[in-house]
């Protein structure tokens, strides 16, 4: 991830940096370098691509009776949020680690000493950008699903009970993904570690689960971030063992506040 050069035409030296202006430097950073617009590409042919390819090889009449108590059309068009998280949460690790490993961050942190109005600034930037595209392409994802599924195959709309929900939970779940990856990333200031460790979150913690036993896997898999997902996404058939929507919603933006709350303190503990 290049970096932006970090001034501004005509503002004063004694003047002390407020939020909105540390924000239009991040968001100035953001939009100039080529790995945002990468992550966010990759981010769009994932949720696209594989609604289109999920969603085309339903075959209704070769379903038995449970597969067809169980089919979701609105579930199965945010098969590309298996790929998409991990993308954004990239996308969040990149806004800081990519100052630290360039030493850019020094001249941010000139420019505006208070560190946790930094890092204020860059989660709102990416909160915001992440929110906007993941909106956007979870209703294009279920519109295009929708399209592309074969009658007779019962087919979804946004007026049916748990549709709407669903489909604002997938735009926003990728973007607290990206909040998380971003805390992580100012917690570790090291692209290749903080990758790791957002993948290890989504990924490879519930995997570690699965040796342990059913009893553990329902007790402590119902609060990893992608089973929460997975049953806020549903709208016709709730997770067993799994958190309501709404509790497991709120636990997501848990998680992103305390990664952030961890790079805030390890920003203002340590020496850029």
């Amino acid at each position: 991830m290049t970096t932006a050069t970090l001034t501004r035409a005509g503002q004063p030296a004694s003047r002390p940096y407020g939020f909105r202006d540390v924000a239009r430097m991040e968001w100035l950073k953001l939009r100039s370098v080529r790995s945002t617009w990468w992550t966010l590409l990759v981010f769009a042919a994932a949720m696209i691509s594989l609604a289109v390819l999920v969603m085309m090889h339903q075959h209704w009449a070769a379903m038995s009776a449970a597969e067809r108590a169980s089919f979701d059309p609105a579930n199965d068009s945010f098969a590309g949020l298996s790929i998409g998280q991990l993308a954004i949460g990239v996308l969040g690790v990149l806004v800081i680690t990519s100052e630290f490993s360039s030493g850019m961050i020094r001249a941010t942190f000139a420019a505006a000493p208070r560190r946790p109005l930094v890092l204020a600034a860059k989660a709102a930037i990416v909160a915001a950008v992440t929110l906007a595209a993941g909106e956007i392409l979870a209703f294009v994802a279920f519109a295009v699903g929708e399209a592309v599924l074969k009658a007779p195959a019962p087919h979804a709309s946004l007026a049916q009970p748990g549709v709407l929900r669903a489909v604002l939970m997938a735009g926003a779940y990728p973007a607290l993904i990206g909040l998380l990856g971003l805390g992580l990333g100012a917690l570790i200031r090291h692209t290749a570690g903080a990758i790791c460790a957002v993948a290890g979150v989504l990924f490879a913690l519930p995997l570690i689960l699965v040796p342990l036993g059913t009893s553990i896997q329902n007790s402590v898999g119902q609060f990893m971030p992608m089973l929460m997902a997975e049953n806020s996404l549903t709208a016709v058939k709730p997770v067993a063992h799994s958190l309501s929507p709404g509790v497991a919603f709120g636990l997501l933006c848990l998680y992103a506040a305390a990664a952030l709350a961890a790079g805030g303190w390890a920003l203002s503990r340590r020496d850029a």
